[in-house]
């Protein structure tokens, strides 16, 4: 693995999860998949929602997207695209919407990444 690729951040953040697990320390409660399997429920809508924006963006719908997606993301340890949701609602509550398709493919590809990391949770 190249030293750029271990800068990268992690789709799930190992802090965040193990926060989760605390909450349920013997797994008994299943909370860490029911939470997991509620966001990714919930990232496969705002997901759609997003690339049916890419054609023909409107910032305050995507702006909402961000929003919601800026706090679920953080509670599960998506951090990266918790941020991401964060610069982009703020730029564009704003006004700045300049280069809005670029923005959703960046969240649409970390969102992705997060959902790909909860799922792997899920299935192990």
């Amino acid at each position: 693995m190249s030293a750029e690729q271990d800068d990268r951040p992690q789709p799930l953040d190992a802090q965040a999860l193990a926060r989760l697990r605390e909450l349920d320390p013997d797994g008994r409660q299943g909370v860490v998949q029911r939470v997991l399997a509620a966001y990714d429920t919930s990232l496969t809508r705002m997901v759609v929602q997003l690339r049916l924006q890419a054609e023909a963006p409107d910032a305050d719908v995507v702006a909402g997207i961000a929003h919601t997606l800026k706090s679920s993301s953080a509670s599960v340890g998506a951090l990266a695209l918790s941020r991401a949701c964060a610069e982009l609602e703020a730029r564009l509550r704003g006004g700045q919407a300049a280069d809005l398709r670029h923005d959703i493919e960046r969240i649409v590809a970390l969102a992705e990444a997060a959902q790909r990391a909860a799922a792997a949770i899920l299935r192990s």
